[in-house]
């Protein structure tokens, strides 16, 4: 967000996410982003523009989420390093004041190269996995076996800025 040149301030919300896919993971981020966006919005004392985001990544037909443990987290980087995969996310600007509401979504392919357990293992004693969509970082260590990503860098990390920046422009705010 610093890169916007906007001040802004970081709440987390409480809202409860949906965690299945119904009709489409795109339509899931965008439906989680909106919760959260719209969680904040209740709360805030003065007119603001809340931004809620929400990231997954998808492989083989499943959701990979945020993992659990340590075993899980090993296995799930494991499939992902098997094959091609996309993350996606969900991406809702509201405005507190008049309600206004924008949805939308990024998603970008990734290829990693495969490790072995021992350099997953290490991998995680350094990248703590538990918070991460697919328990891996690309801004990090993680980056050292992404070798290729087809799309937004950003939307990795977790927040697609030039969407956003695109999303911001219909509320009258401007990055540049």
């Amino acid at each position: 967000m610093r890169l916007l040149n906007i001040p802004f301030t970081v709440r987390r919300s409480r809202a409860h996410e949906i965690c299945r896919i119904k009709t489409s993971v795109a339509q899931l981020v965008k439906e989680n982003a909106c919760i959260k966006a719209l969680d904040i919005a209740g709360t805030v004392k003065s007119p603001s523009i809340v931004i809620g985001a929400d990231t997954v990544v998808y492989a083989k037909g499943r959701l990979i989420l945020k993992p659990k443990d340590l075993a899980e987290a090993k296995k799930n980087l494991k499939e992902l390093m098997s094959a091609p995969h996309w993350v996606y996310t969900g991406v809702a600007v509201v405005d507190s004041a008049s309600g206004k509401i924008c949805v939308d979504y990024e998603r970008t392919r990734l290829v990693m190269t495969t490790l072995t357990d021992q350099e997953i293992d290490r991998y995680h004693q350094e990248v703590p996995p538990m918070d991460k969509a697919g328990g891996f970082d690309i801004e990090g260590r993680g980056g050292l076996f992404i070798p290729r990503i087809e799309g937004c860098y950003y939307n990795v990390i977790g927040l697609p800025l030039a969407k956003l920046v695109e999303m911001l422009r219909q509320f009258g705010v401007h990055a540049f």
